[in-house]
């Protein structure tokens, strides 16, 4: 059933998204701030549920693209996106009936919202991740068969592209990230144009209800003096995304961080607090996978989430610090995301990681 999404919602709907982003997606501060200025300027957002999508309706997602350490220093204006959906109408001769964003991240949760505010567009409740993912094949939409060309891309001086590869999704990410990079290390895009019927087929449905969901308990709980990432277990139980487990809890010690090639690539480790263990992950935007003492205990797709230890905060990657006392925790990911076709797309090999996946709730 569709719904309405309006200022209030958006504290926490950003802090939910950061938590299934995994430590990437993008600053939730900054979408938030972006969204916020679009409803405050054009009004509230109709959220649709991917069910309530006419089959033949045409939906475009929005989101932005690029290293999220460069939007520290270059801020969006809320414009970019629009032009890029706008850009991509004019490729296709028709217009969009909704959008939606291509992953449940940070800044990229919070970018279609502001797109749908600014273009009085619906928002479906849905994505292609199910999380956050760095590149753009890696989505529930390619693994199900549908095209990410043509894709627009809409740059901060009003610079417009578009790039239609056919149905090769990797080289439109090879030839989109060039592109972002000559644009400054960010940009913003609309990519995967599709029907509701293919929406309805391919998508991770309800994670923007999610999200809002997470957010809302984290701040519950914390405003209750209860334990938030007890409150987050229990709020996730029901949903697709049912297992949370406690891999870790410690302080950063040290974090290798670098932008390279469009991406935040890295590395952070953690000492536990009676010194014993120690934790490492490793991160391409999103965190990849943590490994306790060697051992690996959540792999992607499934989520290795950093949270602040007494608020459950979730960190992001670029925010990352040495000193930070944080709890780690590892979330399943819904089944869909699991399939060997899934796995292939965005499991551990296509990161280059020599693991195999292995379930979170069954891991070390």
């Amino acid at each position: 059933m569709s719904w309405t999404l309006t200022e209030e919602h958006l504290e926490d709907l950003a802090r939910g998204a950061a938590v299934l982003g995994t430590g990437g997606g993008g600053d939730p501060y900054v979408g938030r701030l972006l969204a916020r200025q679009a409803i405050r300027e054009h009004g509230p957002v109709t959220v649709l549920d991917p069910g309530e999508l006419a089959g033949d309706a045409l939906v475009i997602p929005t989101a932005q693209m690029g290293a999220p350490t460069v939007v520290h220093e270059k801020l969006p204006s809320g414009e970019e996106p629009a032009l890029a959906l706008r850009t991509l109408e004019r490729h296709l001769g028709r217009r969009a009936e909704a959008t939606m964003p291509i992953e449940c991240g940070g800044i990229n949760s919070t970018i279609p919202l502001a797109v749908a505010a600014r273009l009085g567009l619906p928002l479906v409740d849905a994505d292609g991740m199910g999380r956050a993912f760095p590149e753009l094949q890696m989505e529930t939409f390619g693994v199900y068969g549908v095209s990410g060309s043509p894709m627009a891309i809409g740059g901060e001086r009003g610079e417009t592209t578009v790039i239609d590869t056919g149905t090769d999704n990797r080289r439109m990410e090879w030839l989109a990230r060039g592109i972002t990079i000559r644009l400054g290390g960010v940009a913003h895009i609309a990519e995967y144009p599709m029907s509701g019927a293919d929406v309805q087929r391919t998508a991770v449905p309800r994670t923007l209800s999610l999200a809002l969901t997470v957010g809302r308990a984290i701040r519950e709980a914390r405003e209750a003096g209860a334990d938030p990432v007890a409150a987050l277990a229990t709020a996730l139980g029901d949903t697709r995304y049912s297992h949370l487990r406690v891999l870790f809890r410690g302080k950063v010690s040290d974090v290798e961080r670098r932008t390279e090639a469009g991406f935040a690539r890295g590395r952070a480790e953690a000492v536990s607090f009676d010194g014993e263990h120690k934790l490492e992950i490793l991160f391409q935007n999103e965190n990849l996978v943590a490994m306790v003492d060697g051992e690996v205990r959540c792999l992607v797709p499934d989520l290795v989430c950093v949270l602040e230890a007494e608020t459950a905060e979730p960190i992001t990657t670029e925010t990352l610090r040495y000193g930070q006392r944080v709890t780690v925790v590892g979330i399943s990911t819904p089944s869909l995301m699991r399939t060997p076709e899934a796995l292939a797309t965005f499991g551990p090999a296509a990161f280059g990681l020599p693991h195999r996946f292995v379930p979170v709730e069954v891991a070390g």
